[in-house]
């Protein structure tokens, strides 16, 4: 078998990357209560600012997802602030567009690249902000399943 093929590459990176979010989720549900950042998660705001932070940091949008799941997991995180930062996290996965932007265009977005940034951004932040005075009734309905 050739390890240069790209095929091989490929689904070899992918089985690593679902391993170490596998790992990374049985991490966070093992870390219990945390008390000292009992005031940051159980705030919806908070936790939406610090999951965009993350996502932009991390440039995964699936790692911050799957921190997210863990802590709810755990008992960690309360279910409000766990939908406020998958907005978050959604709203921060835009940053990688802007990054991509400037690195295709030397410097800031110009043409249908900044458009396109633009679109993705002004979407994604809409919707949250559409959500976010929603997350209680949104916590109670997701709560019956």
């Amino acid at each position: 078998m050739e390890f240069n093929n790209p095929v091989f590459q490929t689904l070899l990176g992918l089985v690593i990357f679902y391993i170490g979010l596998k790992m990374f989720s049985g991490g966070m549900k093992s870390m219990g209560h945390l008390e000292q950042l009992e005031w940051f998660l159980g705030n919806p705001g908070w936790m939406f600012l610090g999951s965009m932070i993350c996502t932009i940091l991390w440039q995964s949008s699936s790692l911050t997802t799957t921190a997210i799941i863990g802590l709810v997991a755990s008992g960690t995180l309360p279910l409000p602030s766990a939908i406020a930062a998958i907005l978050g996290a959604n709203v921060g996965t835009t940053g990688t567009i802007w990054i991509a932007g400037m690195l295709v265009s030397d410097g800031i977005p110009v043409g249908i690249t900044k458009q396109v940034a633009l679109v993705h951004t002004g979407v994604n932040t809409f919707m949250a902000i559409a959500l976010l005075p929603f997350i209680q009734p949104i916590a109670r309905f997701i709560s019956r399943f």
